[in-house]
């Protein structure tokens, strides 16, 4: 008898260890019954190195996002921006990513033109023809013919379809309304019903994008931050009238599985908010940055924070499951390490 229960022992230690190694082993996309992966990540400076670039590889994503701050041109010197997009292509890992992989991107300001421009940027046309090129956008594509760099786009499988809507929070955007010198903040709200982030063409298209929508999951992708508002920098919260329109308008389109995207901000956090007539939270994931983070960070309010501030290099995952109607959301770092994430069902 004593025999025969340590060969069992034994059976049990050895299936046990067996189904942790395999569980190990077991490719990423394939744990919890993953549909379709998405990537993204934002602030990235073309010549430094990007380290993670092998590490979003790992995930085996369907689709790369960027979400602005593609390269930091800072510049109205077109031939300096052509430079330095050649050199984001010449980042040790970038094109063996992107190979065989979709990429969908919007723009921010380094990439755009100054520090924190909109409106005013006179060099736009010619920054956004370059910005075209770079990502290979098809010389009859009305967005070459269009002011802005606006575009949506399903992804369909047979399991569901994913509407990834990318928006520019820069071509329109009313100049800033500055804080008083001896305020901490660099802005304040504009309460001017004339003011504006999308301008009034991008508004009719981006309603009608949600409006017509048949898709499972509908992500929205804007460069700076939608919820997040009290911290003084670039963020929809400067111009509260546009965020009102903008949660009416998701509301309004009945649209499934509404979420947002955002960067820019060099820290990457989780915002999430009720809002009325919608039957599920409203998430702004934001995810910044790639090769440089605020690695000072303190703290800063955000009333709408879900869980902690990460301020180490990192990018988003996405993961969808279309038979639950989920999408976990992972913040994801040097190794592929998961720093936080979250799973949001959508009814």
């Amino acid at each position: 008898m004593k025999n025969t229960t340590i060969a069992l022992s034994i059976v049990l230690l050895i299936s046990f260890y067996s189904c942790k190694k395999q569980t190990i082993n077991t490719p990423i996309n394939s744990i919890n019954s993953v549909d379709f992966t998405i990537a993204f990540g934002s602030c990235n400076k073309q010549y430094k190195p990007n380290v993670l670039w092998k590490e979003i590889k790992k995930n085996n994503p369907d689709l790369w996002i960027w979400g602005g701050d593609n390269i930091y041109a800072d510049t109205d010197d077109m031939s300096k921006m052509k430079e330095d997009y050649e050199d984001l292509k010449n980042q040790n890992g970038y094109l063996q990513l992107i190979e065989n992989l979709p990429i969908m991107a919007t723009w921010d300001d380094h990439d755009y033109g100054f520090n924190d421009s909109g409106i005013e940027f006179y060099k736009k046309e010619e920054a956004q023809k370059l910005f075209l090129d770079f990502f290979n956008v098809d010389k009859n594509s009305p967005r070459r013919k269009q002011a802005g760099i606006y575009t949506a786009k399903q992804f369909k499988t047979k399991e569901g379809i994913i509407k990834v809507i990318v928006l520019d929070t820069r071509y329109f955007r009313t100049a800033l309304k500055k804080a008083a010198k001896e305020s901490k903040k660099r802005y304040v709200p504009n309460t001017d019903v004339n003011s504006s982030i999308l301008g009034k063409e991008q508004w009719a298209w981006f309603e009608n994008e949600l409006i017509t929508s048949k898709a499972d999951f509908n992500i929205i992708v804007s460069s700076i931050q939608i919820l997040s508002s009290e911290h003084g920098f670039e963020t929809w919260g400067n111009f509260p009238n546009e965020v009102e329109k903008l949660k009416n308008s998701i509301a309004k389109s009945k649209a499934k599985g509404v979420f947002m995207l955002s960067g820019d901000r060099h820290l990457s956090e989780f915002s999430k908010t009720t809002i009325r007539n919608l039957n599920y939270p409203l998430i702004d994931f934001t995810s910044s940055g790639l090769t440089h983070a605020y690695s000072s960070f303190v703290s800063e309010p955000n009333q709408y924070r879900v869980q902690s501030v990460i301020s180490e290099i990192s990018f988003g995952l996405l993961q969808f499951n279309f038979d639950e109607k989920s999408v976990k959301m992972q913040m994801r770092g040097e190794n592929n390490k998961i720093f936080q994430e979250i799973n949001q069902v959508y009814p």
